[in-house]
């Protein structure tokens, strides 16, 4: 691996960086030491506030003129057609720009998931209307009985001449009370083995009989939801794929997902934040590290685990670089990640003392705005969401160390 930028590729990153210094709008702007991050642009989109839907409006327009609403997918779809290593350097300097991406589930997942199984009459009605933020979309993949063993979901759908009638619920549907559309797995063939027999539908969010339920979470946040189907219509020409090979197209959508490059700088900076806050005058009346040998070489570590973390996702993006497909890689990549984060929130609000307890960001005695005493709390589900640790340490054992399946 060559960890340097070539000529060409630092053009790229001045240029990437350059726009973010001048087109972002302040609203995604970090305030230093309030403790505010950027707002989500799927909510800012259909947000009451003009502002924050200005703001939304402007920051998609800044990177749709360079097709950067969708680095990855090729320009003959509306995308910038980036290599994979312009794709690497574009998510750095956004991540470390805390900077916004647009269009959601519908850039990172369904869009690539179209361009590869969807028919041209799907990927002509989909894909524009995800790259101009018409439409932002939500999945629809886990069930109460159906989480880490994805494949024994139980959500039915019945054929109907040239509709599906769906009945069942999912849960955990991140962003369905922002979005439009809804993609889904859904069992077709009861009788089939578990893996088979599953379908990939895509529907309106607002189709009669589709119901949402929010879930708010332990930091009193609304991001999850509970979705309902009570003889929900889907027209037959929203399947994609083959009836009954669904599994396969939901199993490379994660593949999508799983290829992160974005933790390492996004761990590395709160790593970087908890550093120089408490070596200022007003980290100092807070901070324990003059008092702890311990935790000044748990942050230490903690940072070198950043660079551990930088090097798994740049080895990822190498493979993809040199035509590979990564596998247990990505899933290295993604287990590390989402411990790590954890680690380092329960490290932050160690090294507050009593202080790490304040929980409002507008508390004037909150370290950093409590940011790492709310990461603690909403860290949690990361070993969970997107595959848990467990499923991600299986995929390593047989796949990446060929250890016999238990």
């Amino acid at each position: 691996m060559d960890w340097s930028d070539s000529p060409e590729q630092g053009s790229f990153r001045a240029e990437v960086r350059n726009l973010i210094e001048q087109r972002l709008p302040e609203r995604y702007r970090v305030s230093t030491g309030a403790g505010e991050g950027p707002g989500s642009w799927q909510a800012d989109r259909i947000s009451k506030d003009p502002v924050a839907q200005q703001a939304a409006n402007e920051w998609a327009s800044a990177l749709a003129e360079r097709g950067w609403i969708a680095p990855h997918w090729p320009k003959e779809y509306g995308g910038a057609g980036l290599t994979p290593m312009e794709q690497f350097i574009f998510k750095q300097e956004m991540a470390q720009a805390q900077a916004p991406g647009v269009g959601g589930m519908g850039v990172s997942l369904l869009g690539p998931t179209l361009i590869v199984h969807g028919t041209e009459e799907q990927r002509a009605e989909h894909l524009p209307r995800i790259l101009s933020g018409e439409v932002a979309w939500a999945e629809g993949y886990s069930e109460p009985g159906a989480g880490s063993d994805l494949a024994s979901l139980q959500t039915r759908a019945i054929r109907d001449g040239d509709d599906y009638v769906i009945n069942g619920q999912k849960i955990w549907t991140s962003g369905a009370h922002t979005a439009d559309w809804l993609f889904a797995l859904v069992r077709t063939d009861p009788e089939a083995p578990k893996h088979r027999g599953i379908s990939f539908l895509m529907m309106d969010i607002h189709t009669p009989g589709l119901n949402l339920r929010p879930l708010i979470n332990m930091a009193w946040e609304h991001g999850f939801n509970e979705t309902f189907f009570e003889d929900v219509r889907v027209p037959v020409k929203n399947l994609v794929g083959d009836e009954n090979r669904g599994w396969y197209v939901g199993a490379s959508l994660l593949d999508f997902e799983r290829s992160n490059i974005a933790g390492a700088i996004e761990n590395r900076r709160l790593i970087t934040d908890l550093i120089e806050h408490a070596k200022s005058e007003a980290g100092r009346g807070h901070a324990r590290l003059e008092e702890s040998v311990g935790l000044r070489h748990e942050i230490a570590e903690s940072y070198i685990q950043t660079e551990v973390l930088f090097n798994f996702s740049f080895r990822v993006i190498s493979m993809q670089n040199r035509g590979l497909i990564p596998n247990y890689e990505a899933s290295t990549s993604k287990l590390f990640n989402s411990e790590l984060v954890q680690r380092i929130a329960r490290l932050g609000t160690r090294v507050y003392g009593l202080y790490g307890n304040l929980w409002s960001a507008d508390e004037p005695r909150a370290p950093l705005g409590a940011q790492f005493t709310r990461l603690y709390v909403t860290s949690i589900p990361r070993t969970i969401a997107a595959g848990s640790s467990e499923i991600q340490r299986n995929i390593i054992a047989t796949r990446g160390l060929g250890l016999p399946r238990g």
